[in-house]
C-alpha cells in the first residue's frame, strides 16, 4: 500500500495506543529516489526493534513525490514541505515526530546496522548529553578505484570529529538531538545559510555541547566529479560569505583566509600520505592535484564573495539550480 504524503498543515496523527516510539528519524528528501531506497533498506536493517524507531521522509518538491520509494519500509511517513531546503523539511518531521529523541539524517547516506542502537545508548548512559554528532564514511563508487574528485572527497570529506572540536557544529547528515533541546535552541535555518552550522552554534550559544560519537556510524558516496565539487564549495563559500561580518575588520578577514586557502595544499601533503583511505602513489597524487584545484577554486570564489552583492541570492537558489 503508498504511503499518502501528509499535508503542510495536517498535524501529526494521535498516537491513541501505539507505542510512542524512543527515537524518530527525519529524512529531507529532494530528486534521490535510489539513495532514498538505499538509506531507508539500510533503517530496515538496524539492530534496534523496529517498534522502538519510527521514520519519517519529508519530501521538499520532488518529481514525482517518492511515494513508492518510502512504501518499500512498512510504516514510514512521508510529509511534505513546500518552503524550499532541507532546513524546513527537517523542521517538518520534527513538527510531525513522536519520540523524546530525534536523529537526522540525509537521504543519500546509509546507516551502519547499529546507528540506532549506538544513539540511544549514548543518550541513556549519560543523561547530560544534548547533541551527539555521528561518524560519516565517505565510499566511492568503484570501491578501490577512486577518480580524482573521489579520491579527494575520501580523505577531506566530512570530518565529522574535526567540525565538532574546531566549528562547534555536526553535519546534520549524523545529527542526534534531544526534543527539549531542540526545542530551546529553535529549528533550522532556511537555504540562505549553512543550516547545520547556524544550528550548532545557537546550540552552543544556549549551553548546549555538541560530542561526537563514533560509534553511531553512516556511510556517504563521495562527490563524483569536480564539477559536483565545485557546486558544493559555491554553496558552502556562499553560505559562510553571508555569515561573515560585513564590517571593515570582517572583510580583511575573509581576504586574508581567501589568500591562506590558495596557499594551503602543501599543508595537506601529510594528511594525504597517510590516509588509509588512498592506495599506492597513483590515487594519492590524483586526490592531492584535486585538493589543489579545489583550494585554488574555494580562493578564488571567495575573494569574488567581496566584491560581489548578489551572494546571498546565489546561495538561496542552490537546491533548486
Amino acid at each position: 500500500m503508498k504511503t499518502a504524503p501528509v499535508g503542510r498543515q495536517q498535524r501529526a496523527p494521535e498516537v491513541g495506543a501505539a507505542a510512542v516510539p524512543e527515537i524518530s528519524v527525519v529524512i529531507p528528501h529532494l530528486n534521490q529516489p535510489g539513495p532514498l531506497a538505499a538509506c531507508l533498506a539500510a533503517l530496515g536493517r538496524q539492530t534496534l526493534a523496529a517498534e522502538r524507531f519510527e521514520v519519517l521522509v519529508v519530501d521538499n518538491g520532488s518529481t514525482p513525490l517518492p511515494a513508492d520509494v518510502v512504501a518499500s519500509l512498512p510504516g514510514v511517513r512521508l510529509a511534505y514541505e513546500a518552503e524550499p531546503g532541507p532546513g524546513p523539511a527537517r523542521n517538518r518531521g520534527v513538527a510531525l515526530a513522536r519520540a523524546e529523541i530525534l536523529a537526522f539524517l540525509d537521504a543519500d547516506c546509509v546507516p551502519d546496522s547499529g546507528w540506532l542502537a549506538a544513539i540511544l545508548a549514548a543518550f541513556a548512559a549519560d543523561p547530560d548529553s544534548a547533541v551527539l554528532g555521528g561518524a560519516v564514511r565517505v565510499f566511492a563508487e568503484a570501491d578501490g578505484r577512486p577518480n580524482p574528485a573521489e579520491a579527494f572527497d575520501l580523505v577531506f570529506g566530512f570530518r565529522q570529529e574535526l567540525t565538532i572540536a574546531r566549528h562547534d557544529f555536526a553535519a546534520t547528515a549524523n545529527l542526534a538531538v534531544r526534543r527539549a533541546v531542540f526545542a530551546a535552541v529553535g529549528g533550522f535555518a532556511g537555504v540562505a545559510v549553512s543550516e547545520d552550522m547556524d544550528w550548532g552554534r545557537r546550540a552552543k550559544l544556549a549551553g548546549f555541547a555538541t560530542r561526537f560519537l563514533p560509534e553511531a556510524r553512516v556511510q556517504h558516496p563521495a562527490r563524483r566529479s569536480m564539477s559536483d565539487l565545485r557546486h558544493q564549495w559555491d554553496r558552502h563559500v556562499s553560505h559562510h560569505w553571508s555569515m561573515q561580518p560585513k564590517t571593515l575588520r570582517g572583510r580583511a578577514e575573509w581576504a586574508l583566509k581567501a589568500a591562506a586557502m590558495a596557499a594551503s595544499p602543501a599543508a595537506e601533503i601529510p594528511r594525504i600520505l597517510g590516509s588509509c583511505r588512498l592506495r599506492g602513489a597513483r590515487q594519492r597524487l590524483a586526490a592531492f592535484r584535486a585538493l589543489a584545484a579545489m583550494r585554488l577554486y574555494r580562493s578564488r570564489r571567495m575573494f569574488a564573495e567581496l566584491a560581489d552583492p548578489a551572494s546571498r541570492q546565489r546561495s538561496a537558489r542552490w537546491n533548486r539550480s
